[in-house]
């Protein structure tokens, strides 16, 4: 089979639900339905995520980061740092917790290693996504994080089942269509509706990967095309899924002259290396 014929075959069953995410990741999603009931309460939460040391080292590490520890009063119990938190934010931190154990589905060690780079590739876009919806777009920034985390979510699975099919990662054309009409995105899709992600970040991923900026931006899609134009590291996909930042350079310039940019980048270096290291913990 060529690449074509390998995502519409990934599509279908993705889109028939035959989506496994790995036994690691089971308290992450575990966290989210308990989020979506309305009677969960704090020391629900606080249990839960206590059930899972990866999971509660990145819930205190997120709360003691530059952008949630304004008072520099740093805490160790997973209590007052799902409180400090919130629960919008520990949702970001569920869906993190996921997409990152994804990696341990790769089968290859140069599907490993790609993982390794989307991971990272992820990690800054979400930060980023952060500090320009806060700075530059005015969206919310807890939810344009979350869309950060989870807007490489089908490479993530297209990585972990690439050992299956042979081919798939190679002799892509670097345009749009093996994205398009060979059915990688119904595998986002796909994937993106088991992970139970909200209606509006659905749409700002699909905002994406149309690669449309608005002038000036200020919707989520815009936030995430921002911030995967800004970010140091780029999808290693990016030659399957389409470049994002090429198709957007020249309307950033347009909506930003270089002195504004630099001074955006230089006032969030901190918090976007704070998320980061995080992120990666």
């Amino acid at each position: 089979m060529n690449v074509q014929e390998i995502l519409a075959k990934l599509a279908s069953g993705a889109s028939a639900g035959e989506i496994i995410f790995p036994t690691t990741a089971e308290m992450g999603l575990k966290v989210q339905r308990l989020l979506d009931d309305p009677d969960c309460s704090l020391d629900q939460l606080a249990g839960l995520v206590q059930a899972d040391p990866l999971l509660a080292a990145r819930v205190v590490a997120i709360a003691n980061s530059v952008v949630y520890n304004r008072s520099g009063q740093a805490v160790t119990d997973i209590r007052r740092a799902v409180s400090r938190l919130g629960f919008k934010t520990l949702r970001v931190l569920a869906a993190a917790v996921v997409v990152r154990q994804m990696e341990s589905m790769a089968k290859t060690p140069q599907h490993r290693q790609l993982a390794v780079q989307l991971w990272e590739h992820t990690a800054h876009v979400a930060a980023l996504s952060n500090v320009i919806a806060r700075r530059v777009t005015r969206q919310d920034p807890d939810t344009a994080f979350f869309a950060g985390i989870v807007h490489e979510v089908g490479s993530f699975y297209l990585i972990a089942r690439a050992g299956d099919f042979p081919g798939l990662l190679e002799g892509a054309d670097g345009s749009l269509s093996a994205w398009d009409e060979g059915g990688a995105a119904e595998v986002g899709r796909a994937v993106l509706k088991r992970l139970g992600v909200p209606a509006a970040v659905m749409e700002a991923v699909e905002g994406l990967w149309d690669g449309y900026l608005a002038i000036p931006p200020k919707s989520l899609s815009d936030t995430l095309l921002l911030a995967v134009q800004l970010t140091p590291v780029e999808s290693p996909l990016a030659r399957l899924i389409g470049n994002a930042r090429e198709g957007t350079r020249v309307d950033i310039e347009v909506a930003f002259d270089q002195e504004t940019l630099r001074g955006i980048l230089q006032e969030s270096e901190e918090e976007v290396g704070s998320l980061i290291g995080a992120l990666r913990a």
